[in-house]
C-alpha cells in the first residue's frame, strides 16, 4: 500500500489502535489477544428478544465459526459486531462489545467508523452492478476521499491479489462486475471489504450459494486471510466449520450454549445440546 493511501483521513477511523500481535492457536491453548470482547449482549427488535446475554471473547487473527439451527441468532450476533443493527429502527442493544479494548457502542463513536474497521461479506454476493470490477474494489476508498489514481490502482491490485482474484481479472478490470461468475463475485466482495484496510472480516454464510469448487476457493482464501485478519463466519455447514475454524460458538434460541476450540466442540462437547446438534440429532 502506498504511503498516500495509508495517510488518507478516515481510513483507520477514530478508533485507531495498534495492530494486534499474531495469535497462534492450539486446541488447549489460552488465547492471548481478543479482537472482540462481548459481555452480556442482548438484542431486541421492538419487544422481541433475539439474543440473551451473550458473553465471549473472539480472538485476533483466527477464524471463529458461529453455528446453530436457523433462527437461533447467529446473524444477529454477527451484525451486532459492526453495528449493522443501527440501520434498523426497531433494534435495541444492551450489553457491551469492545474491539481491541474500545467500546464500539460508546456515545462518541460513529457507526460508520466502526464499519471501516469491521468489514462485512454477506451470504449473497452484492457487487454494484453499474460499476466495473476495479470500481467495485475501490468504491469505499473513493467515498473516503481517495482521488489519487495510481494509489487507487495499487489498492485494487493488492485487494484483488489478497482475495485470490487478480490473476482471473487483471486483463478485464474495466468489465462489469456482473460479468463474473458467482464465486468470483463473492471474492470481489471480499476484495471490496479488504480495500479499506479493516481489522476484522465478518462473513455471513459466504459460500452457501456457491458450487463445491467455488466454495473450496472461498475456504482456502479465508485460511490465508486469517494470517492478517480476524475472521468471524456464520455457517450452517458444520463440515465447513470443522475444516476452517479455530474456535466455534454453538448458539440455540438466542443463547450461547458452548464456545471453545473447534476440535473440542466437535469431538468432546461439554453440553448435551451441543453434542445433539453436531451429531445431527436435531437442527
Amino acid at each position: 500500500m502506498t504511503e498516500s493511501l495509508k495517510t488518507q483521513p478516515g481510513l483507520q477511523g477514530a478508533l485507531d489502535s495498534s495492530p494486534p500481535p499474531p495469535v497462534v492457536l492450539s486446541p488447549n491453548e489460552s488465547l492471548r489477544t481478543a479482537a472482540f470482547t462481548v459481555r452480556e449482549l442482548s438484542v431486541f427488535f421492538d419487544e422481541r428478544q433475539v439474543l440473551n446475554r451473550i458473553s465471549l471473547d473472539i480472538p485476533a487473527r483466527a477464524v471463529t465459526a458461529i453455528i446453530g439451527p436457523s433462527g437461533c441468532g447467529k446473524s444477529t450476533l454477527l451484525r451486532a459486531l459492526n453495528r449493522m443493527h443501527d440501520l434498523v429502527p426497531a433494534a435495541r442493544i444492551q450489553g457491551e462489545i469492545k474491539l481491541f479494548g474500545q467500546d464500539i457502542y460508546g456515545k462518541d463513536v460513529e457507526s460508520v467508523l466502526v464499519r471501516r474497521r469491521v468489514g462485512m461479506v454477506f451470504q449473497k454476493s452484492n457487487p454494484f452492478p453499474t460499476m466495473s470490477i476495479a470500481e467495485n474494489v475501490t468504491v469505499g476508498l473513493r467515498l473516503n476521499g481517495v482521488r489519487n489514481r495510481s494509489a487507487l490502482n495499487e489498492c485494487a491490485m493488492q485487494a484483488l491479489e489478497m482475495s485470490a482474484l487478480w490473476d482471473e481479472v487483471k486483463d478485464r478490470l474495466d468489465a462489469p462486475a456482473l460479468s463474473l461468475s458467482g464465486g468470483q463475485q463473492q471474492r470481489l466482495c471480499i476484495a471490496r471489504a479488504l480495500a479499506v484496510q479493516p481489522e476484522v472480516l465478518l462473513m455471513d454464510e459466504p459460500a452457501s450459494a456457491l458450487d463445491p469448487l467455488a466454495t473450496a476457493k472461498i475456504e482456502d482464501l479465508i485460511l490465508q486471510l486469517k494470517r492478517d485478519y480476524t475472521i468471524v463466519i456464520v455457517t450452517h455447514n458444520m463440515q465447513q466449520a470443522a475444516r476452517m475454524s479455530d474456535l466455534t460458538a454453538f448458539m440455540y434460541l438466542g443463547e450461547l450454549v458452548e464456545f471453545g476450540p473447534t476440535r473440542d466442540i466437535f469431538t468432546n462437547p461439554k453440553n448435551k445440546r451441543t453434542e445433539d446438534y453436531v451429531t445431527g440429532r436435531f437442527g
